[in-house]
């Protein structure tokens, strides 16, 4: 529940709140969208980054004293972006944000649920996240409305440091268990990180995911510009972007039974084409409905895609024709990539 609680606020604060408020963000429009969204890269860079570091302390330590930490620093990340009065600052605050999203939004906390409770909980957390979009969309158009964006900004850095500071604090303080037996032990040459990390066909799984969450999050950080743009209320729009988030709870719904009808590859395949087609379709001139039910269909497939990147390698891997005849026709069971942390 604690973790549930701190990853709804620190993606409705941290990531959410850029995809609803990237045009009030433009500083009374002495900067351009481009330059506004050329912030929020970075970010995203340095969260990327940040995620290497991030699983080596997790292999070593508890992940109460990151989390913690990375509550603490998002909340004067946020508010140095309510504060920015040019571009150089405004950035800073944007590399400052993404450390503090590589240290308090999914991996620490998939981490941490795995180790303590197995994967089964997992669900239950991207089940209750998935609520952040729907949760967020209304306060956002509040805030930005009463009375204004860099207030909102502050608004929601209370929040943030009231809900996630103590919820980490306090909420994660069961023993650290250590690393099963196994994972100790020196890894066999088809166990080998770095020859997983050279193959062709891990190398082809990584840029297949990375384009496919380019494509996704893409639509995440631009729907509420685009859609008006498209000649939407900037209130629908803000309710777009909510159903989007409920479209997201039902992709978790549905997952079990995709997986129980699709091997990985076809899951993949088919999930990397769900969000080809949504973002198609949104990129068109088109009526209010199509575009709203392209943004919960694309919030569909954008749950299913954060579930598939946790076991794309190891579905993508599990079998492989081999031998002559009738061998040809059955699969063989092959180990696992292993996290590269």
């Amino acid at each position: 529940m604690t973790l549930c609680a701190t990853e709804i606020t620190s993606w409705c604060v941290l990531y959410l709140r850029f995809s609803r408020s990237g045009r009030e963000d433009r500083l009374d429009d002495r900067w351009s969208a481009a330059a506004v969204t050329a912030g929020f890269s970075p970010g995203q860079l340095v969260t990327a980054s940040a995620g290497i570091m991030v699983g080596r302390w997790l292999d070593r330590h508890d992940p109460r004293r990151l989390m913690t930490g990375g509550s603490v620093l998002a909340v004067p990340a946020v508010v140095a972006l309510a504060a920015a009065r040019n571009l150089v600052w405004f950035l800073a605050a944007w590399v400052l944000m993404g450390l503090a999203m590589g240290a308090t939004l999914y991996p620490p906390a998939f981490a941490a649920l795995t180790r303590w409770y197995g994967p089964r909980r997992v669900a239950a957390l991207t089940l209750a996240a998935g609520l952040a979009s729907t949760v967020f969309a209304p306060l956002s158009a509040f805030l930005n409305a009463h009375p204004g964006w860099r207030h909102a900004y502050l608004v929601l850095a209370g929040i943030l440091a009231v809900v996630t500071i103590p919820g980490h604090l306090w909420g994660l303080r069961g023993a650290w268990p250590g690393p099963a037996p196994h994972e100790c032990a020196r890894p066999a040459e088809h166990h080998d990180p770095g020859r997983a990390a050279r193959s062709r066909a891990f190398l082809l799984l990584v840029v297949t995911l990375s384009l496919a969450a380019f494509t996704a999050y893409a639509v995440v950080v631009n729907l509420v510009p685009l859609l008006t743009e498209r000649g939407l209320t900037p209130g629908l729009a803000a309710v777009a972007l909510g159903l989007g988030g409920a479209g997201q709870v039902l992709g978790r719904l549905g997952y079990t039974t995709l997986v129980r009808r699709t091997s990985g590859r076809d899951r993949t395949a088919l999930v990397v084409g769900a969000v080809a087609l949504t973002t198609g379709i949104l990129g068109l001139h088109t009526s209010a409905p199509v575009l709203i039910g392209a943004a919960v269909i694309a919030g569909v497939a954008r749950e299913v895609f954060t579930l598939v990147q946790a076991t794309a390698a190891h579905d993508q891997h599990v079998t492989r024709p081999v031998g002559r005849g009738r061998d040809r026709r059955r699969p063989r069971r092959l180990p696992p990539y292993p996290a590269l942390s």
